[in-house]
C-alpha cells in the first residue's frame, strides 16, 4: 500500500510542478514581449543617440574637464545605453519610448534623471555631472 501511495504522491507532484512551470513559463513570455516593445519604442531615440555629434562632443569635454579635475572618466557602450564613469559617479545616457533620458548615480544610486537634449550644450552636462557634489 505505501508504494501505492508513494506513487500517487510523487505523481501529484509532477502535476503540480508542471502547472507551476506553466504559469512561470507565460510569465516569463509576457515579461519579454513588454521587454521587445519598450525596445522597439525606444529604437529611434537609440539611433539618434548613437549617431549624435552631442555624445562626441560629451566624451571630450569629459576629458577635458575630468584631466583638469584629476579624474579619468571612463565610457562603455552597454547596449543601446552610453555610461560613463568617474571615480562614484555614473551618467547613463539611456534612450527610452518617450526620448533620451540623463541618469545621475552615485555609489550605485540614482541621485536624478533629466530629459536629454542633443542639440544642446555637451560641455554643460559634463560640467554639471563632474563638478556635482560628490
Amino acid at each position: 500500500m505505501s508504494f501505492l501511495d508513494n506513487l500517487e504522491s510523487n505523481l501529484e507532484a509532477l502535476e503540480s510542478g508542471e502547472e507551476r512551470r506553466g504559469e512561470r513559463r507565460a510569465q516569463e513570455i509576457a515579461a519579454r514581449a513588454m521587454q521587445r516593445q519598450a525596445a522597439l519604442e525606444s529604437a529611434p531615440y537609440a539611433t539618434e543617440l548613437k549617431s549624435s555629434a552631442f555624445v562626441e562632443g560629451l566624451l571630450t569635454a569629459c576629458r577635458t574637464v575630468g584631466h583638469r579635475m584629476r579624474v579619468f572618466v571612463q565610457f562603455t557602450w552597454v547596449g543601446d545605453t552610453l555610461r560613463l564613469d568617474a571615480k562614484s559617479k555614473r551618467l547613463e545616457l539611456q534612450p527610452t519610448a518617450q526620448g533620451n533620458v540623463a541618469v545621475f548615480l552615485e555609489n550605485g544610486e540614482e541621485v536624478r534623471r533629466a530629459p536629454l537634449d542633443l542639440s544642446g550644450d555637451p560641455n554643460q552636462l559634463a560640467e554639471q555631472w563632474l563638478t556635482s557634489a560628490a
